[in-house]
């Protein structure tokens, strides 16, 4: 058997993305971010599931939007909710995303269940796909912690708002807001220079 690039993901897809679907959090932290976007912009939505809630409220935004997620299941439900919108089966830490840049990144419930190092790989490759001034959010928790998720079983981290800070600076993005959703995620928006 090869290895699991969704991370467990595969498996608890569908009940996965049932719950997901049901449960909107984060919805209106990704339309608040969406908004400082020109209108109608590109985003690439990293770790996308099945495109539900997320993807969709994008999409119905306005947005062009291509997405890539890991788990052949779950893009096999985005492409069912969303025929119309690019999405690759790759793991995000080795993407081209799609070879072109982006006015914003989207990687909402992915980088804190990647291992530090690959977090670590993750951040600047996402910075680098986007384009001047562009905008990146993703969620992680604001402490450093580390515990076991509750659906797959597989180990989480955050690495905590300093580092996330110090990764975003190294990688040209400058961090402009820290939201919270309904459900108390935390979240990273994050500016790149125009320069």
């Amino acid at each position: 058997m090869g290895e699991d690039l969704s991370n467990g993901w595969n498996a608890v897809a569908d009940a996965f993305a049932a719950r997901r679907a049901a449960h909107p959090i984060g919805r209106s932290v990704v339309r608040d971010w969406a908004a400082s976007l020109p209108a109608g912009g590109s985003i690439v939505d990293v770790g996308a599931g099945s495109g539900e809630p997320l993807a969709a409220a994008l999409v119905a935004d306005g947005f062009g939007l291509w997405a890539i997620d890991a788990a052949p299941a779950m893009v096999a439900a985005f492409r069912r909710h969303l025929p119309d919108v690019p999405v690759r089966c790759e793991a995000a830490e080795r993407s081209d995303f799609f070879g072109r840049s982006f006015d914003g990144a989207l990687a909402v419930g992915l980088v804190f269940l990647l291992p530090a190092d690959t977090q670590r790989v993750l951040i600047p490759a996402l910075a680098r796909a986007l384009k001047p001034g562009g905008r990146l959010l993703f969620s992680a928790p604001a402490s450093s912690c580390v515990w076991d998720d509750l659906m797959t079983g597989r180990r989480s981290r955050s690495l905590g708002e300093a580092a996330y800070g110090r990764l975003l600076a190294e990688a040209g993005l400058d961090l402009v807001a820290t939201p919270v959703d309904d459900g108390g995620n935390h979240y990273f928006a994050a500016r790149k220079g125009r320069g």
